[in-house]
């Protein structure tokens, strides 16, 4: 699943061709993919808009219009790409935006997970799925004393906290391997046990493993390309992440695989002790 690097990358190409695209007409392949509102409400609402700017929240991206907000959700597969009309689409293409230039914005879905729901521009932070996102992981508003409040009442790993989005928004499994690395922290560490020396270290992680990863175009791991067809870069730089049985780049020590919070999970055991 495309985390928080992947989509930011999606975000800034998408910036590059879509502002100013005028919505003609709307086809819809997959109905499962519209959450909201109903598919033949989602066409007539957006017919006529505008794209304004794409942002990122967590791993959502959040298409502003002229009036409304579209917020699309990559889950393991989905993919936007520009074309022209006159390219067929694949069977993978569930949804297709035309506009008056004679272009397209397509989204395609090899596993059909992907979601769109649509929402009057600005209260989109009021609806599910983002009302339920935590902090975001690059912001001011991350700080250790932040995590000390968040996580004080859980006994979760620290794994397991950092996956789940109503903390954090944004870190999937790949980063949280590397982070925990970064900042040598066990992760079956309880949350609510790690020192404020600890989470100045884990915060700090964050912010350099997210920000160099975003840097680097993402991580392709199987099959993720940003909008115009380019791959990540990050995968050559990983710690932890895929590495069973080779040696950690800080000690020789062999990196293992073991199950944290139902996750496979790559650590260096005498790195993070």
């Amino acid at each position: 699943m495309p985390e928080l690097p992947e989509v930011e990358n999606v975000k800034n190409t998408l910036n590059r061709f879509l502002p100013g695209k005028v919505i003609k007409d709307i086809k819809i392949y997959w109905d499962n993919i519209i959450k909201h509102p109903v598919p033949e409400e989602f066409i007539l609402r957006l017919k006529g808009q505008s794209f304004e700017e794409v942002y990122r929240r967590g791993k959502f991206l959040i298409f502003h219009l002229n009036e409304d907000s579209l917020v699309s959700h990559l889950r393991m597969e989905g993919k936007y790409g520009l074309f022209n009309k006159e390219e067929p689409p694949d069977k993978h293409t569930h949804v297709i935006f035309s506009f008056t230039d004679g272009t397209e914005l397509r989204y395609r879905d090899v596993r059909k997970f992907g979601t769109m729901h649509l929402y009057p521009k600005g209260t989109e932070e009021n609806h599910l799925p983002l009302s339920s996102l935590g902090v975001e992981p690059l912001s001011d508003s991350l700080t250790a004393g932040l995590m000390k409040k968040l996580f004080f009442k859980t006994k979760r790993s620290i794994k397991a906290v950092l996956l789940d989005q109503t903390f954090i928004a944004g870190i999937g499994n790949i980063y949280v391997d590397e982070v925990l690395f970064k900042a040598k922290i066990h992760p079956e560490t309880p949350a609510n046990e790690l020192s404020i020396h600890k989470l100045k270290k884990l915060k700090n992680a964050i912010t350099d493993i997210l920000a160099e990863a975003v840097k680097h175009g993402g991580s392709t791991i199987r099959s993720y390309t940003n909008s115009m067809g380019e791959t990540g870069g990050f995968q050559l730089k990983l710690f932890v992440y895929g590495r069973k049985s080779e040696p950690c780049r800080i000690c020789g020590n062999e990196i293992e695989r073991m199950v944290v919070a139902g996750r496979g999970t790559h650590i260096c055991k005498n790195c993070q002790k």
